[in-house]
């Protein structure tokens, strides 16, 4: 699909103005990466630009020796016959939207995006522009979220409720995790233990200064150690894997906003469900696109095309969907 200033290519979304793509699903000459989670940071490319605290968790991702480039938020870059700045997305550390200014047109690819209050990200901010790039991940109405102090507070209350065994809880090893670990600071001073997954990451985000409840790696106990009455954080991917013969009778729960869904906490195979999720849901999805007066809206990845309708039907907006390679919230 060609846009007025975006170009849907085998690559990616590409920029012709500036001689750039965003998020690149293919190695090119020059990507703008809105965030380090996998299906918009990929490897290959000859540089990147990126927010400059998304740094480490880049080099970890996609190799030590990448050709990068940090920016802070709100920095302008000009890029052949445009400017570009990076603006917070609240999904994750260093999570970005991308501001593309180019003759008097302003162009905003959102990436991946939250709206609610997070310990570990810089809040989100409304970017006005004429063309809005959102996400759907969660574009139906069901699909609203509480405080992640209130979920932490449920999460805590089950792991209390049952200090007899290990209490383990599966939630993605990049963003979420780390979350869950900022907010039980305010509920509990005993550390947590982490699969080795999630422990690589969560050094990433102290070493940019985010505040969270110690943590230990499973890795680091001797093989008898029972884990009795404590919580331990792993990826999905560990859940039902030989890895967890390590823990007798635990008690497993799952963190997602696909939680929000009746029946998938069984499908899934876990005890307990908890609500969380690191994108908008449906009512900071349309707040989202009233508050950047948008005319054009692009609806990427999720219901995308339910979004598009609504915005177009109710909201009044030219929004319709665009096909793209990402992917929003999976377990990988």
């Amino acid at each position: 699909m060609t846009l007025p200033l975006i170009t849907v290519t085998k690559q990616g979304l590409y920029c012709k103005a500036g001689d750039f793509y965003i998020d690149a699903w293919k190695p090119v000459e020059l990507d703008l990466v809105t965030h380090a989670h996998s299906d918009h940071a990929r490897s290959g490319s000859t540089k990147y630009v990126a927010t400059a605290v998304s740094e480490g968790i880049l080099r970890k991702r996609l190799g030590q020796d990448i050709d990068l480039q940090g920016v802070e938020y709100g920095e302008k870059i000009k890029l052949g016959e445009t400017w570009v700045s990076f603006h917070s997305a609240g999904h994750v550390l260093g999570s970005a939207q991308i501001r593309i200014e180019h003759k008097d047109n302003v162009w905003v690819a959102s990436g991946d995006y939250k709206r609610c209050a997070d310990p570990t990200t810089e809040p989100f901010e409304v970017v006005p522009c004429d063309a809005f790039i959102t996400e759907a991940t969660f574009g139906l109405p069901i699909y609203q979220w509480q405080s992640g102090a209130a979920t932490a507070k449920q999460i805590y209350d089950w792991w209390q409720s049952d200090l007899s065994r290990p209490t383990l809880l599966f939630c993605y090893a990049f963003g979420k995790a780390q979350r869950v670990l900022a907010e039980l600071r305010a509920l509990t001073e005993q550390p947590v233990y982490l699969h080795g997954a999630v422990q690589n990451l969560v050094e990433t985000y102290r070493d940019a200064g985010v505040e969270m409840v110690g943590t230990v790696p499973v890795s680091e106990m001797e093989r008898k150690y029972k884990f009795e009455g404590d919580l331990i954080i792993a990826p999905p991917s560990a859940h039902r894997s030989p890895w967890m013969k390590r823990f007798k009778h635990p008690q497993t729960g799952f963190a997602s906003g696909w939680m929000a869904v009746r029946g998938n906490r069984r499908r899934r195979g876990y005890e307990r469900g908890f609500i969380l999720s690191d994108h908008a849901d449906w009512p900071s999805l349309i707040k989202t696109v009233r508050e950047t007066g948008a005319k054009q809206v692009y609806v990427t990845h999720g219901q995308n095309d339910v979004l598009s309708r609504y915005l177009s039907e109710i909201e009044g907006v030219d929004a319709q969907p665009l096909e793209t390679l990402f992917e929003g919230e999976t377990e990988s």
